[in-house]
């Protein structure tokens, strides 16, 4: 029972961090842009592809060393241009029109990024474990992990969660955006060029997803539909913590990803649901989310 309580919890963290990398992307762009963007899935799935096929070809199936910073190449490779295309593109349109409509036009993203993913990597699995192959496991309480999972993992989100925290409170970019957050309009009346705050903001967030994505290629099969698991889950997430609390969605991320992890262990036909009951119950409770507060609705 020790040894199922000590998976678990190393498992659930692990699946933490990568949720928390795709949530925060997603509220992030929700806390600036107030978009719920269902068409973020789809940069989880791309960067996780991008980084199985870069790294099987740069590098062979054996790996390098060199593997760790293509993962997060990988990741702007696919977040900066293609985010920044569909912001410019498609969503600079959209900004001031009904949520229905916003929430229409990022699921037909989805669609389309969803077909060009099979057009592009076709429907078999990928799996490219070469990162955590490379670092190899250690003995955990008798108990023998990937360092990969144990370490690199848990590490990203601490290090992109502290990045984010800096910057929007030290920088003077972080400090502009927040203003954009807080009023849109007193903002682009103070001289605050709002177009381009969005537009890099829908960039990051969606490096953010892409980020998750490489990580976890190393330890998942990589196979159509991920993409759409990946949304759902941010939902649950970033609906628990308060839509646009990037910082809360790590609490979130951490409760949903434990309580997944036991439930796998101890009741596993429970598994894929009681991400949804916690977000439920949460809900319930506190129906903002965690760190959630109402808002007075512009009009």
């Amino acid at each position: 029972m020790t040894q199922i309580f000590l998976l678990a919890t190393l498992d659930g963290v692990a699946q933490a961090s990568i949720l928390f990398l795709i949530a925060v992307g997603l509220s992030l762009i929700f806390g600036i842009m107030r978009i719920l963007n269902v068409a973020h899935g789809s940069f989880y799935a791309l960067g996780a592809y991008a980084a199985a096929v870069l790294g099987e070809y740069l590098f062979g199936a054996e790996g390098s060393w060199l593997s760790f910073p293509l993962l997060v190449f990988a990741a702007v490779l696919v977040g900066v241009p293609l985010g920044a295309f569909i912001e410019r593109v498609v969503l600079r349109r959209i900004y001031d029109k009904e949520h229905s409509l916003q929430l229409l036009a990022t699921f037909g993203i989805f669609m389309v990024l969803e077909d060009v993913q099979k057009l592009v990597f076709g429907v078999e699995p990928y799996f490219y474990d070469a990162p955590s192959a490379l670092l190899g496991s250690t003995e955990v309480f008798d108990i023998f992990y990937t360092r990969y999972q144990l370490f690199v993992l848990p590490l990203s989100a601490v290090v992109v969660m502290v990045a984010l925290s800096v910057f929007f409170n030290r920088s003077r970019q972080g400090k502009l955006i927040r203003a954009v957050i807080e009023d849109r309009e007193v903002a682009t009346t103070l001289g605050i060029n709002a177009s381009k705050v969005y537009l890099w903001t829908f960039a990051l967030g969606a490096s953010l997803a892409a980020l998750g994505g490489t990580l976890a290629s190393s330890t998942t099969s990589l196979v159509p539909g991920i993409g759409a698991d990946a949304i759902v889950l941010s939902f649950a997430i970033v609906a628990s913590a308060g839509l646009g609390q990037f910082q809360g969605a790590a609490v979130t991320a951490l409760l949903i990803g434990l309580a997944q992890a036991f439930a796998t262990y101890l009741y596993s036909d429970l598994a894929t649901v009681v991400p949804y009951i916690v977000m439920t119950i949460i809900l319930l409770v506190k129906p903002y989310g965690l760190f959630g507060r109402a808002e007075i609705k512009r009009l």
